[in-house]
């Protein structure tokens, strides 16, 4: 068997991270059974979708590693295929034209209210024999749903479903403008993109009822269903787009890396024995819906951080160089090309106690800025005692001739002895000269990294 999934955001907003996650369990099933998975573009509201929105989520896909095969697939161009199934489903007798006014639906909306019933429109036009057609009305076409028995759908994440019928209502498939609606379109597309297997939130649960109606009406082959659970908020609300953590973008802005984010939703709500950090290849080799829980997933920004940290220590220097300029040119002031061969020479210390790409950047600092800010509080600590230090340091750091590790180690511990102090007592007044902060990389790091007359010209200076 052949499978074809798709991801079919609407370019109404930043990409979410439900979406991303709803869009990488498609692109797994897909690539792990060698099928075809597609991005289909939602934008059939013309009101709020915009072609920026549409760009981002095209990108932002890209950059999580998620790339769709083909074109994207844009519904708006579709439009006149989506009428003509609405009125064959209307020759057909699966759907019927509705002429009811506004006011009626108000009324009928009102009346439910009252009675603490959710709504259902009462298919007052189903069998319109007696009823005399209103000449200043346009009608909707409803699909005439099942009114008896039941509808069940075997989830692939939920297992068996069913519904009884009676609960359906005869739902709009084409507007008073003749403009189609959810249900209609994603069904016709569905089908047209001959796609086999629908993975979505389970708060689309109802849809998937209505619309296995209209391709049982067609006589169409009906996808496999799988609706995975939603992800909730750190508190266990739906996550909404006014969290902080909600959109693809908030993840980028505060330096996660792309594997890091896609390993991370991989395992939000997905399991495989326990194994915690999965490669690209491995996570499409492993990747079933059987590993996928029933359950909401709570988003853990400390786990996130966690993940990131590991991919920052353990990924190629050069990558990891590669990622951080990249998030450089987006969020922060462009560094001047002669700081870059020096940034990637420290990568391996720079990345240390680094969680994020923004902590890097944080840093280097102190290679990126020729003129280092001492913070208020760091500079009540350089005392005379400090003065002393970074004093006798300099007399004896201009000395050297070829510096190293081994070459500064006797300079540090003699100055140790000589103030009858600790390594703090020295490394903090240096550290604070040269990086403008007691936290930050390791001392010898940090003077190995600047050329010699720098570390002396800040040294000098704090005196």
């Amino acid at each position: 068997m052949s499978f074809n999934c798709r991801f079919a955001p609407s370019p109404t907003g930043p990409l979410h991270i439900g979406g991303v996650r709803t869009a990488l369990f498609n692109w797994l099933l897909a690539k792990k059974n060698k099928g075809k998975y597609f991005l289909r573009i939602e934008d059939t509201d013309k009101e709020r979708s915009k072609d920026q929105f549409k760009k981002q989520i095209i990108s932002s896909l890209a950059w999580l590693g998620i790339q769709h095969d083909g074109e994207e697939y844009i519904q708006s161009k579709k439009i006149s295929e989506h009428i003509s199934i609405a009125e064959e489903l209307l020759e057909k007798g699966f759907a019927y034209k509705c002429y009811c006014t506004e006011e009626e639906i108000n009324d009928q909306k009102e009346k439910c209210k009252k009675q603490g019933i959710p709504y259902v429109y009462n298919r007052k036009w189903r069998d319109a024999k007696d009823l005399k057609i209103p000449e200043s009305v346009k009608p909707v076409i409803r699909f005439k749903s099942k009114i008896s028995g039941n509808t069940i759908i075997k989830d692939l994440v939920q297992g068996e479903r069913t519904i009884s019928n009676s609960t359906i209502e005869d739902f709009i498939i084409l507007r008073k403008d003749k403009s189609p609606t959810y249900q209609l379109s994603a069904t016709v597309d569905d089908h047209e993109m001959k796609i086999t297997h629908v993975i979505r939130g389970d708060d689309h649960m109802i849809n998937s009822f209505k619309q296995k109606q209209i391709y049982d009406a067609m006589g169409w082959d009906v996808p496999n269903f799988a609706h995975i659970p939603l992800i909730h908020s750190e508190q266990g609300k739906k996550l909404s787009k006014r969290d902080n953590a909600s959109t693809l973008e908030d993840y980028i802005k505060i330096g996660i890396i792309a594997d890091a984010l896609r390993n991370y939703l991989l395992r939000l709500g997905w399991s495989y024995k326990d194994k915690e950090i999965f490669t690209k290849q491995e996570s499409i080799d492993l990747f079933d819906l059987n590993g996928v829980g029933k359950s909401p997933s709570k988003l853990d920004m400390s786990r996130i951080y966690s993940i990131n940290e590991t991919y920052i220590k353990t990924i190629n220097e050069k990558d990891l160089f590669h990622f951080l300029k990249e998030y450089i040119s987006k969020y922060k002031t462009a560094i001047d090309q002669s700081k870059e061969t020096v940034l990637l020479k420290s990568m391996n210390f720079l990345k240390n106690k680094a969680k994020t790409l923004e902590d890097i950047w944080n840093n280097a600092q102190y290679i990126i800025n020729d003129k280092i800010k001492i913070g208020v509080d760091d500079k009540k600590l350089i005392d005379d005692l400090s003065k002393k230090v970074i004093n006798d340091f300099i007399n004896e750091y201009e000395k050297i001739s070829s510096l190293s590790r081994e070459t500064l180690e006797p300079i540090i511990k003699s100055l140790i002895d000589k103030h009858k102090t600790n390594f703090k007592g020295v490394g903090q007044p240096l550290r604070i000269a040269l990086v403008g902060s007691r936290f930050g990389p390791g001392l010898y790091d940090v003077i190995l990294s600047l050329d010699k007359s720098d570390v002396l010209k800040r040294l000098k200076s704090i005196l």
